[in-house]
């Protein structure tokens, strides 16, 4: 039996809410894991450094496909690097007055989903 609409919603919902409440768990149940590594960060940065010098080196070689290369092994060197911070993203802890207190946009969105979902 397929879901309906509201309960897709629903069900997305909670996801996201679990994401962002225990992203550890998230990441354990889906065999992710993503916890920050230092190996990553020197060996994106060894890459990062050493596709700048391939690519000067392209260029003063004046051979467009070695600094080509050159991009491509920056361009992966820092992925590995942005990757690996927001792996482990911090969580700010949040008092409990932050919690209780919602925005004008949330408040509206309680409002419309209780008018149209709520009967």
């Amino acid at each position: 039996m397929p879901l309906s609409d509201r309960e897709r919603k629903l069900l997305a919902e909670m996801e996201a809410a679990l994401e962002q409440d225990d992203p550890r768990l998230v990441s354990t149940l889906s065999g992710k894991i993503r916890t920050p590594q230092g190996g990553r960060v020197v060996g994106g940065l060894v890459a990062l450094f050493g596709g700048m010098a391939i690519i000067l080196s392209g260029l003063i070689a004046k051979i467009p496909a070695i600094g080509v290369a050159g991009f491509v092994i920056a361009l992966v060197g820092s992925f590995l690097i942005i990757s690996n911070f927001s792996a482990g993203k911090l969580k700010v802890p949040s008092t409990s007055h932050n919690q209780n207190k919602k925005g004008w946009g949330d408040r509206m969105e309680d409002r419309w989903d209780r008018r149209n979902f709520d009967k």
